[in-house]
């Protein structure tokens, strides 16, 4: 299967692209791209990604990590102790994704507005990814 869906130039894609399709899809699920920002930390337990994701239900990250596993984002390591520790890590593959999840990171701070209010137009984050831009409050 081809993943060339632009004619080899960056700025020659076509309207719809499967291959970039499958992936949007893939990390733009609910939850997905929060419980990677957790993961690109390191290592992690369940318990830990559930306490880093506020509002994350143990059911959702537990089918959120199986799609991971799946698709060859994520490993999971039991370790045989008593209790048995079982560990979340992100593969070489799912590792790939940091830049993808900065960017992301980076064009939330600066365009998408915080439940909690505006972000500070100062910022020197929102200043530096969009100097000319109207802040988000005068919007």
């Amino acid at each position: 299967m081809s993943t060339d869906c632009g004619g080899g130039h960056p700025h020659q894609t076509s309207a719809f692209c499967p291959v970039y399709h499958r992936a949007v899809e893939l990390i733009g699920r609910r939850w997905t791209g929060a419980i990677l920002r957790v993961l690109l930390s390191g290592a992690t337990r369940f318990s830990d990604v559930t306490a880093a994701v506020p509002g994350l239900s143990d059911r959702l990250l537990s089918e959120r990590l199986k799609e991971l596993e799946v698709e060859g984002i994520v490993t999971r390591t039991v370790y045989p102790q008593t209790p048995v520790r079982i560990e979340y890590a992100l593969t070489p593959k799912g590792r790939a994704l940091e830049g993808v999840i900065a960017a992301v990171s980076k064009w939330a701070e600066a365009w998408v507005e915080h439940p909690d209010g505006p972000p500070d137009p100062e910022d020197a984050a929102v200043a530096a990814f969009a100097p000319d831009r109207e802040p988000v409050a005068a919007r």
